[in-house]
């Protein structure tokens, strides 16, 4: 459908290369750059890494929870191992060596109250064991 009038298209019409302008004129007033205007300057990066890794290294509640449950349960894996070990008649300084290094990954805190009553637990036990281990 075609709309024929002052604002459609019209057949035949050459265009004229002037263009008719209103009797007012309109400017700009000039404007001096005010004085306290700052040229923006690039976002600044980052001066090293130490501060993309601390920001990284944030952990959430629930992430730190599941890492102290895991600790936990690899400290009572040991324990079980050395159970095992006492039944058989051997303990083996590997074990006695795992059995410290899972008693210093229970120091941590969980944030949870119930979950760091429970690891101090385990720990006091993996303690008693080293110290079983030692005498021996």
């Amino acid at each position: 459908m075609r709309i024929y009038g002052p604002n459609g298209t019209t057949l035949g019409t050459p265009s004229s290369g002037t263009k008719k302008t209103g009797s007012g004129t309109f400017s700009l007033p000039d404007a001096a750059p005010a004085a306290d205007a700052r040229p923006t300057a690039a976002p600044r990066a980052a001066n090293s890494i130490d501060a993309l890794i601390a920001m990284q290294s944030v952990e959430d509640p629930t992430e730190r929870r599941k890492k102290s449950v895991q600790r936990g349960r690899g400290a009572l894996d040991v324990l079980d191992e050395l159970k095992i070990g006492l039944l058989s008649g051997a303990i083996t300084p590997a074990t006695v060596a795992r059995l410290r290094t899972a008693a210093a990954d229970l120091k941590a805190t969980s944030g949870d109250p119930g979950l760091d009553a429970v690891l101090s637990e385990i720990e006091l036990r993996v303690e008693v064991e080293l110290a079983k281990a030692a005498r021996t």
